[in-house]
Order: C-alpha cells, then sequence, then structure tokens
C-alpha cells in the first residue's frame, strides 16, 4: 500500500462532512474510520499537522468507482446506494444530512448514466416490502426519472443535478405518511389531506433547516404540485419552474408505476399513453415516454411462445426489447432466467403482465448477466 499525508488531500475534507476515506496515523494505525465526521476546522488542522497518512488506493472518488466497476457489480451498487439515500431521507433532521445528500448525488448519477436500462430497471422493479417503504422508494424513482429525461431534453449538468436532489427531496415531510397512505384502503381522512397539502412548503422548510440555501432547488420543490392552469397547490400559481415541472411529470409517472393497497401498478405501456394524453405535445412528457418506451426495463411481460419473463434491455425498437424469460411455457418457475429476443417472431411480446412473486424473487445480477450474452 502506498500512503500520502492527508495534507495533501485537504481539498477532500470537510469540516461537517463524513470522511471519504479512512485516516492512519504516522505509524499507519487507524485513527479515523471513513464515514467519520470532521467535527472542527480545530480538529482537521490538528490531523494535518500530526502527519496523519491516507491510502492512496482509498482515494478514488466514489463515482468512479461506479464508473470503473465490472458490470456484473452494478446491481449489488445500486442496492447499497438505495438503501444509502433511504437512511439519508429518513433522518433528515440529522446534521449530516445536506452533506450526505451532497455526497450520494453524483453516485447515483453515475450509476445511472453508467447503465440507462439499468436505472430504468430500478424504477420499475417492486419489492416485497415496497409498500411499507413507498415514500423513500418513490422519491428515488421520480429522481431517477427526472435525471434521464433532463438528459434526453440536454439539460446542463447544473440544473440536471439540482433536478435530482429536488425530485428526491419533494417528500421530505411527509415519507411517513405515503407508506401509511400506499397500505391503506380507507379514504384519506382531513387531517391526511392536510398534510398532504402542506407537504410542499414544510418539505421546503425542513430543507431549509438542514442548511439548503439553492433558490431554484427549493422553488422546485416548492412548486412540485402547481400546474400551469392554476388548479395546483399550495399557492395555485401559473407561472413554475422548469425544475419544477419536470419533477411533477416525474413524480406523477413514477406514481402510476407503483402499487398501493387499493389498486395494482399501471402498466408501463398504459402509463405512457396516459401521460401523453394528458399532457399532448408539451415537450417533458414528450421525452419522457419516448425515454421508457413501450416495454421498459423492469416490466413484466408474456412472449408469443408463452413464457414470462422481464425485459432487462431496450432493443432496436420500442417493441423488440431483450427479455429474461422467468417461466417455462407450462408456467413453472426457472431457476435459471433464459435470455430472449423478442425481435424472434416466435418470442414475440404479446402483452404486460402483472408482476408475480416467484418473477420479483429473481437476483438482478441473474437477470443482468443475461445483457452481455
Amino acid at each position: 500500500m502506498q500512503f500520502s499525508q492527508l495534507a495533501t488531500v485537504k481539498h477532500r475534507v470537510v469540516v461537517g462532512a463524513p470522511l471519504p476515506f479512512n485516516v492512519r496515523d504516522v505509524d499507519r494505525t487507524l485513527l479515523l474510520a471513513r464515514g467519520h465526521v470532521i467535527g472542527s476546522h480545530e480538529q482537521m488542522e490538528a490531523l494535518f499537522n500530526r502527519g496523519a497518512l491516507v491510502d492512496m488506493s482509498e482515494l478514488v472518488a466514489p463515482a468512479d468507482v461506479v464508473r470503473q466497476a465490472p458490470a456484473e457489480a452494478l446491481p449489488g451498487l445500486w442496492r447499497d446506494k438505495f438503501n444509502e439515500v433511504s437512511n439519508l431521507l429518513r433522518n433528515s433532521n440529522d446534521a449530516e444530512f445536506s452533506a450526505g445528500l451532497e455526497s450520494a448525488t453524483p453516485v447515483m448519477q453515475a450509476l445511472i448514466e453508467r447503465d440507462k436500462d439499468l436505472a430504468i430497471f430500478q424504477v420499475l422493479r417492486q419489492d416485497g416490502n415496497a409498500l411499507v417503504q413507498y415514500g423513500v422508494d418513490h422519491s428515488t424513482h421520480a429522481a431517477i426519472t427526472a435525471f434521464l429525461v433532463a438528459q434526453r431534453l440536454g439539460w446542463s449538468g447544473d440544473d440536471t443535478q439540482r433536478l435530482f436532489k429536488a425530485a428526491l427531496t419533494m417528500n421530505l415531510s411527509m415519507l411517513e405518511l405515503q407508506g401509511q397512505l400506499a397500505q391503506q384502503t380507507a379514504a384519506v381522512s382531513p387531517e391526511q389531506r392536510a398534510a398532504i397539502r402542506a407537504h410542499p412548503e414544510q418539505s421546503v422548510r425542513m430543507l431549509e433547516l438542514a442548511g439548503v440555501d439553492d433558490g431554484d432547488w427549493l422553488r422546485a420543490v416548492a412548486q412540485h404540485h402547481e400546474r400551469a392552469d392554476g388548479t395546483g397547490y399550495p399557492y395555485g400559481i401559473r407561472d413554475i419552474s422548469d425544475i419544477a415541472a419536470l419533477v411533477q411529470r416525474a413524480d406523477v409517472y413514477t406514481a402510476k408505476l407503483s402499487a398501493r393497497a387499493g389498486r395494482d401498478a399501471m402498466a408501463a405501456d398504459k402509463a405512457g399513453r396516459v401521460m401523453f394524453m394528458q399532457d399532448p405535445g408539451h415537450p417533458m412528457t414528450a421525452a419522457l415516454v419516448k425515454e421508457f418506451g413501450v416495454y421498459p426495463p423492469g416490466c413484466f411481460v408474456r412472449l408469443a411462445s408463452a413464457e414470462t419473463g422481464v425485459v432487462i434491455q431496450r432493443g432496436p425498437t420500442v417493441t423488440t426489447p431483450v427479455v429474461a424469460a422467468l417461466t417455462s411455457p407450462t408456467g413453472h418457475s426457472l431457476t435459471e432466467p433464459q435470455r430472449r429476443d423478442t425481435a424472434r417472431r416466435e418470442y414475440s411480446i404479446v402483452g404486460i403482465v402483472p408482476a408475480g412473486e416467484p418473477m420479483r424473487r429473481m437476483p438482478a445480477e441473474k437477470l443482468m448477466a443475461l445483457v452481455a450474452a
């Protein structure tokens, strides 16, 4: 191992933010573990002055780790990052929330850029505890969707990053309530309705208390339920920011794709049609529908062969994606998924089907191994 003095990489050490690497004493024994928070400038200077060391192999930026990782490692990296972001959102009152979000955002974006099909797969994939953690999952799905659409529209890097963080934090004040509503079959109570209408403003307040001072980010969170015709809330304004407008569309689209106790998830092809019919001609909606297509990765389909499977990669046309067959023609679950090219007539898609529990249990690693097969 090669070591360098911590002072040579002082730009990577931020007071109040988790350390991105381990810090070692001059005798190379562990002094501070990765993730430890430096509490003051005095503490940071003391580390520099004592000659604290860092292992050079740990200096690779987390986003670069994603870019350099083998393809088979990507599903695991997605799981790790989903867990990290979920914990961040659930603990937004922690002093480290803002710094943690700033640290997690570029890694999430690197994962999306590394494999956009796998990113879309995350949005469509519904795990067994999806209702319990609906709030955090929905925010993350909306952020991924908004990021993909912004890139398709050619937005700047700064605006795209701002958009991602706005979508991720739009419902910060009602994550627990969203989980309750996802499991609730009774009508929304007056108290719940009041909390829903208040959540844009309350989420802005929580972000401000966490130290967020980006006006465009805060404005997008405040306006993400407003409508251009003035029928939105909480202000009923017509002039909303572009970031808020795209967050809103990602919010609506990903909500349609998610199941709740009182309703099944909407099929991806139908969700796209409904979005287009409700918002005809708008470039944001058109880009969203085009990005996800008719059969996006993660949606479950029935083939002409009578097999059922899951889309794992977009194909040369919107109707010919690559599918991993998960059941035999007689309906028996396969122990190993089988790659199917739906451009071939015998494997053409005949319809979208609901995701059965055995199909949801197939590990993503096995599915993604078929992409390069």
